[in-house]
């Protein structure tokens, strides 16, 4: 999903941030902070949202979510599956992140810091292909998590 090297999505300007960018990293879904929501332990907030995604319908590849070793692992499993989704996930699944990212932003006081950090910044998910939660290739996408982010800076 991503490429093998972080260069060149490292941005830091006057008016934005940028989640590749070390100090801004803890926003980043795939970071290593753990998310506890729903009475689970999750590794990291990827972890949960893929694990929610599954979790009423299909438990087994929910577990497999859960115990999965990385991210990327999760990533992988989710879009293997991505056709068992709930029909409804498209209509739910920006309220579901914004539940997991306050969760993190809660338990984790570098997360808290880092939106601290980017002030009145425009807060980006810097993704070279997701047009939906970052920017995408073309920089145009719609930001989603960045927004969710900057919703959940601005109720600091």
């Amino acid at each position: 999903m991503y490429p093998n090297s972080s260069e060149g999505l490292n941005k830091e300007t006057e008016d934005s941030i940028y989640f590749f960018t070390v100090p801004f990293e803890p926003l980043n879904n795939w970071s290593s902070h753990k998310v506890n929501i729903w009475g689970i332990d999750f590794p990291t907030s990827e972890h949960a949202f893929q694990w929610k995604k599954f979790s009423e319908i299909e438990p087994d590849i929910a577990n497999k979510i859960l115990l999965a070793g990385s991210p990327y692992a999760v990533f992988k499993i989710s879009k293997a599956n991505k056709s068992k989704q709930p029909k409804d996930w498209a209509e739910i699944k920006i309220t579901i992140m914004e539940e997991i990212l306050r969760a993190k932003c809660k338990q984790h006081e570098d997360v808290q810091d880092a939106l601290k950090m980017a002030g009145g910044r425009k807060i980006i998910e810097n993704s070279p292909v997701d047009i939906f939660w970052g920017i995408g290739p073309n920089k145009d996408g719609k930001n989603m998590l960045g927004n969710i982010w900057m919703k959940i800076r601005d109720n600091l």
